[in-house]
């Protein structure tokens, strides 16, 4: 299974965006206190729509409660702008392991010291970091679960749905 964590989260639309691409694709979703709004907010709601009684959220109310929760045949990966590593080189496809995204603050990201204890379960999304300080918290979450996913050939998605009103039909 695939999780992903999201360390004290800053931005309600971010996190909204996150619980919709969770509820897409059977992705727990860890939330780690403090936060920077309100759960009940309402534009975290609007962002989230109404998915959120289909997301599996599991709160922590520190770092240290999230690891203690990580169990034996679980795989880390911390997700940085700093690693070394890219993440599409990383084999996401052991279906026998638990995948944990692990995602910092937006202004912040992740401590420097949990980092530097962690620093090989580190992955970085190429980019270019002369034009952009960093990729948006949502987007790079989307990112990684569908590179995952793609290896674990998508299990448990639908590769084709058929629509009432199917505009290629």
């Amino acid at each position: 299974m695939n999780h992903i964590a999201l360390f004290e989260p800053r931005i309600h639309f971010n996190t909204g965006n996150i619980a919709r691409t969770c509820a897409a694709t059977n992705t727990v979703l860890h939330l780690i206190e403090p936060f920077g709004f309100e759960i009940s907010d309402k534009h975290l709601k609007r962002a989230g729509l109404d998915y959120w009684d289909k997301v599996n959220i599991v709160y922590h109310k520190s770092l240290e409660a999230f690891m203690s929760s990580i169990t034996d045949g679980s795989q880390l990966y911390l997700v940085s702008k700093f690693a070394e590593h890219v993440y599409s080189d990383v084999d996401y496809s052991d279906d026998g392991l638990d995948h944990y995204f692990l995602f910092g603050r937006e202004d912040t990201g992740l401590p420097k010291a949990f980092m530097n204890e962690h620093r090989d379960e580190c992955i970085r999304i190429p980019m270019n970091d002369e034009h952009v300080r960093s990729l948006n918290l949502s987007n790079c979450a989307c990112m990684i679960v569908y590179e995952a996913l793609r290896q674990q050939d998508f299990r448990g998605l639908e590769l084709i749905h058929t629509y009432e009103k199917d505009k290629l039909k």
